[in-house]
């Protein structure tokens, strides 16, 4: 069965604890199933990295000015529900609220914000994962798209409990505006998004 790429049973929340790290870097689980992540091109394992570096400054600032812990990492995972099959997704970054390094995969409700730069799959991206993390109660979505060179544009989308999903708040371009609206301060440097 495991050459036929068939799973026994789904994974469970407690199942997939067990699992070894190195294999659960690899997956999503969706639906209980796991799912083969691809891998990234080295241009959008670049743009990600950088946006984490912005990320994790303005939560360094923002620790200082309200001493609120908050976090931001990249290949963070993220339990999405437990009810009736597990759901795990691993956006490209998120900010989060702080919690120990043990309890993985992240509670959703600790997310704060979750960034997803496109690539070949980006249906999953703009309709797949935008649903479920809105179905998560995330409350801060950007969407990012690059071009040859880097960021072209950032997309930020926030739950809107009125309509059970997100509304785009801005889409911001090189050029244009460096802060973001979001659940913290923070300041994009287009220089260091554009290679």
């Amino acid at each position: 069965m495991e050459h036929a790429g068939l799973q026994p049973e789904p994974i469970t929340l407690e199942i997939w604890r067990e699992l070894p790290e190195e294999f659960c870097r690899q997956v999503e689980v969706l639906d209980g199933q796991a799912v083969r992540c691809e891998s990234p091109s080295r241009l959008l394992q670049t743009m990600t990295r950088r946006l984490v570096n912005t990320l994790e400054t303005a939560a360094r600032q923002h620790v200082a000015r309200t001493s609120e812990c908050v976090e931001a990492n990249m290949d963070v995972d993220v339990v999405l529900w437990e009810v009736s099959r597990a759901q795990i997704r691993r956006p490209d970054a998120a900010l989060y609220r702080c919690a120990p390094d043990d309890e993985r995969p992240l509670p959703a409700h600790l997310v704060l914000l979750v960034v997803e730069v496109l690539s070949g799959a980006g249906k999953i991206d703009l309709i797949d994962k935008r649903a479920e993390y809105a179905a998560a109660g995330i409350p801060w979505y950007w969407v990012v798209t690059l071009d040859d060179i880097g960021v072209a544009a950032v997309e930020v989308l926030a739950l809107d409990h009125g309509i059970g999903g997100y509304r785009s708040v801005a889409v911001l371009e090189p050029g244009s505006q460096d802060r973001m609206p979001g659940p913290i301060r923070i300041k994009l440097d287009w220089e260091d998004l554009r290679t």
